[in-house]
């Protein structure tokens, strides 16, 4: 048989308690191997906290879409967004567009 030696027996003492072996295993298995596991919630409430951002974040888009049906449904606001738009007139009227280098520099990059 072999003898261990005194210093093994000191470190291996706080372990020939049963309820303490059940203590450790039961925490290592929720932490790690079960399904409902400290990672898989923390990986879980990360998710959560995306969602969320997205979620403001696409309600002021609705606020703002919302802002700019109100300005198209008013007969003025129609006409001003035609105009800049699409470069629209008025019958009887003369449109001139101006453009500076700069813009015209770009717009033959894009072509």
């Amino acid at each position: 048989m072999v003898k261990i030696n005194s210093k093994y027996k000191r470190l291996l003492k706080p372990f020939k308690n049963v309820f303490l072996l059940i203590l450790i295993v039961f925490s290592v298995w929720m932490l790690f191997f079960d399904s409902n596991s400290w990672f898989i919630h923390h990986e879980l409430n990360n998710d959560i906290n995306k969602l969320e951002e997205e979620k403001e974040y696409y309600q002021n888009e609705i606020k703002k879409d919302n802002k700019e049906i109100k300005k198209l449904s008013t007969e003025e606001g129609l006409e001003k967004f035609g105009r800049e738009k699409y470069n629209m007139k008025k019958e009887g009227e003369e449109i001139y567009l101006i453009e500076y280098e700069d813009s015209i520099a770009k717009n033959k990059e894009n072509d």
